[in-house]
């Protein structure tokens, strides 16, 4: 009936566009069920489809992307010692960790390297305290990477180290995503009255940059002590600022030694991309020294490579375990990769353990997680709800070879539409002292169980059944 109020004209545009636009999107092999999606989009609603394709799917995607390959090819030129070699593992990893570090090396990351300490952190007044100790003893630079920085005690207390840093003559650089920091002109500008370098990775909410945005958070100072994990810059995070009761249980890693030379490498490419300056010298990537007991490796991963590192990091982990996946995350929204490889490793008497918020500050995402609880449950998987407080921690434990602590969490926002970073830090100690961590997340948390699935109302199943259609955009 549609069809037939309109012209014969119209219709034949309507038919050329589909077949061409269905021949570009074919073109770009994307997973099947996108590339139906889009054609399906573009071809019955043909205005609104083109400008959502347009700015916020993969054609934005690809332009960028080109621009970031760039960036990154030019500084990995320039950073010589600190190039990926896939073959440099120096020390005996473990099945689990050998296998983990063979796939991110084969994926174009720097091998596992070593370090004189690393320190794991599990409340945020210690990872602050930690990291405004070592900004307060850098020489020649320090370099801070965040997805959000909110202004409160934690921001004044490490703009304060910044500042007295800068005034000494330290060079110090701060790169924000635009769109996770908003408002801040009143706080950064004494920051730049100090002389601290201030860039924005990409604009501010605009249609078309949702997407294409750094989740990192990262402090490098002298290119050899670095951090990293799921703390931004933010009260929230400090139990000390806002009560035990209320502090997000979070999860930071402080490196030192070699091992910081990929993280280091990270902030330079990203620096480059934002504001197409070059920042070359031994002092920004220190020669390796292979000193250090502890092997750690780092991933950095975004939607600029192929293969995602991290993705294929996390599929490694849980498709190789042997004794035990234990894995936290705020957002549990996994690919069908990695429902399958959680599934099939429960099958396989796998101890799978998944920790995720009881309410977290995306309710939306919460209704997709929470779609998906039925299959893993029926499988052998534990899910565990922690809280209150809310649950910010992504980390992964994994046999007894790796502990994985980073920025990303499971969902395909992380995955695969935002620049992310983690650190491997291999060895049985290591792995025992995360788990430790977990095991007390544990005392905080209730099970979910099959039958408190099964008594949610069927406007709740519907709800989560809608929000898991959009779990490739989450």
């Amino acid at each position: 009936m549609i069809f037939r109020a309109l012209p014969g004209w119209l219709i034949a545009v309507e038919v050329v566009w589909v077949v061409a636009m269905s021949g570009y999107i074919l073109l770009e092999r994307r997973p099947p069920l996108a590339t139906l999606a889009w054609i399906i989009g573009l071809a019955y609603l043909p205005v609104l489809g083109f400008v959502v394709y347009y700015f916020l799917g993969p054609r934005r995607l690809s332009r960028k992307r080109r621009r970031r390959v760039m960036a990154r090819t030019a500084k990995r030129a320039r950073a010589g010692g600190a190039a990926p070699n896939r073959n440099s593992t120096g020390q005996e990893l473990g099945n689990s960790g050998a296998r983990l570090a063979a796939v991110a090396a084969g994926t174009e990351q720097a091998p596992p390297l070593p370090a004189t300490e690393v320190q794991l952190y599990d409340l945020g007044s210690h990872a602050y305290n930690a990291i405004i100790e070592s900004i307060g003893t850098a020489t020649h630079h320090v370099h801070l990477e965040y997805y959000i920085l909110n202004d409160g005690v934690v921001a004044k207390r490490i703009r304060a180290a910044l500042i007295e840093r800068a005034k000494a003559g330290v060079q110090v650089r701060l790169l924000l995503d635009g769109l996770g920091t908003s408002r801040l002109g009143a706080y950064l500008q004494p920051l730049r009255d100090a002389g601290v370098e201030i860039a924005r990775f990409g604009p501010r909410m605009r249609p078309g940059f949702v997407n294409f945005r750094t989740h990192r958070k990262m402090v490098i100072c002298d290119g050899t002590t670095g951090f990293t994990g799921g703390m931004n810059i933010d009260d929230c995070h400090d139990e000390s600022v806002v009560g035990v009761a209320q502090g997000w249980r979070d999860t930071q890693v402080k490196l030192v030694g070699d091992a910081v030379a990929p993280l280091a490498l990270a902030f330079l490419e990203d620096w480059q991309y934002a504001t197409g300056t070059v920042l070359d010298g031994i002092e920004f990537l220190p020669p390796l020294t292979g000193t250090g007991d502890k092997l750690v490796q780092v991933c950095a991963s975004g939607p600029d490579a192929h293969p995602q590192s991290i993705h294929a990091v996390f599929f490694t982990a849980i498709a190789t375990a042997r004794e035990r996946v234990w894995i936290s995350t705020p957002y549990f929204v996994p690919d069908d990769s990695l429902q399958e490889a959680l599934i099939a490793a429960a099958l396989r008497g796998v101890d799978v353990r998944v920790l995720v918020p009881g309410t977290s500050d995306q309710p939306f995402v919460d209704a997709a997680s929470r779609s998906y609880f039925p299959e893993f449950l029926s499988a052998g998987v534990l899910i565990h709800a922690y809280g209150p407080p809310a649950l910010h921690s992504k980390t992964m434990v994994v046999d007894r070879d790796a502990a994985i602590v980073g920025t990303a969490n499971v969902d395909n926002r992380s995955l695969r539409l935002n620049f992310e970073v983690l650190a491997i830090c291999y060895g049985s100690g290591f792995a025992d002292e995360l788990a430790r961590m977990f095991e007390q997340d544990l005392t905080k948390s209730r099970a979910i169980t099959a039958e408190t699935i099964a008594h949610r109302s069927i406007g709740a199943r519907l709800f989560e059944g809608g929000a898991r259609l959009f779990s490739p955009m989450l």
